[in-house]
């Protein structure tokens, strides 16, 4: 397939875009960053028509997209004013789901996030393991990751045919960031995260079987590891932290709090790269 990557030069977009290209895609990065050349354009997405040029193909870096993954946002709350985040985020993604959807593109899979789900989890879920049907948002990143997929779910109703897969990441942790699993001992560690994350090389994985199992419509799916980031047991994390709640079923000694189970059984997704394996004591 031909394939644009937006946000292609981010932690998850380099993953993503080594990963499609080593399945034989034919892939085009997008995004402010980078070093243009064959396979990546440097495009503004806050302009839409930048954004529609790009994807219609008008910079001459290929002839029509069979598929669109969009990565590309402002990564978390706080880099800069808020305002600015839901602004920058939201006109973005307005942009190229809907340059997507004029230029006649009709598989699209893109990145929503953890914070669509209750991140920083300030306020307990009202059951556990979270899964894709609670939604809470509580910053302005999050705000926009929410909206995105109000928008998704009318855009199919535009394109009965068109599909839009979300994605809901939790933390993307890459080959360096392992360093502070040596916390996981601690019980308050990643807490905000219930105790959560994603190897990038995995969610790349996440990215290409979303490709590869399209449907019409929108589904949204949460990506993470199939275990906690922590060395406490999961039970004891769930009662600790979140005193009261409903488990709605057994947890494996260190399951991860954040549920996979939609992913794996539609998708065929598990994560192959775990914190025990990949963290290296200093």
């Amino acid at each position: 397939m031909r394939i644009a990557v937006t946000g292609s030069s981010g932690k998850l977009g380099r993953a993503t875009v080594d990963r499609l290209r080593a399945e034989g895609h034919e892939v085009l990065g997008l995004d402010l960053a980078g070093s243009a050349g064959v396979g990546f354009t440097r495009v503004d997405l806050t302009d839409y028509g930048q954004t529609l040029d790009a994807l219609l193909g008008v910079t001459a870096r290929h002839r029509g997209l069979d598929a669109l993954v969009h990565l590309a946002a402002i990564p978390v709350n706080g880099l800069v004013p808020d305002a600015t985040t839901f602004h920058s985020n939201m006109a973005v993604s307005f942009n190229v789901f809907f340059a997507a959807h004029r230029a006649g593109i009709r598989t699209i899979v893109y990145a929503s996030s953890i914070t669509a789900a209750g991140f920083p989890f300030e306020d307990a879920p009202p059951y556990l393991p979270v899964d894709e049907q609670y939604t809470a948002a509580n910053n302005t990143y999050a705000l926009v990751k929410v909206m995105e997929a109000a928008m998704a779910g009318q855009l199919v109703r535009w394109a009965p045919e068109a599909s839009f897969t979300a994605l809901r990441f939790t933390n993307i942790v890459a080959a360096g960031d392992y360093g502070t699993f040596a916390r996981a001992a601690d019980p308050t560690y990643r807490r905000d995260l219930i105790g959560s994350y994603v190897d990038a090389r995995d969610g790349a994985l996440a990215v290409s079987l979303a490709l590869r199992h399209a449907r019409p419509g929108h589904e949204v799916f949460n990506i993470a590891a199939p275990d906690s980031g922590n060395a406490v047991p999961s039970a004891e994390l769930a009662a600790a932290w979140f005193p009261g709640t409903p488990v709605r079923e057994p947890l494996g000694e260190y399951e991860s709090l954040f549920s996979t189970r939609k992913a794996q059984e539609v998708l065929g997704f598990r994560a192959e790269h775990l914190w025990r394996a990949e963290y290296v004591p200093e």
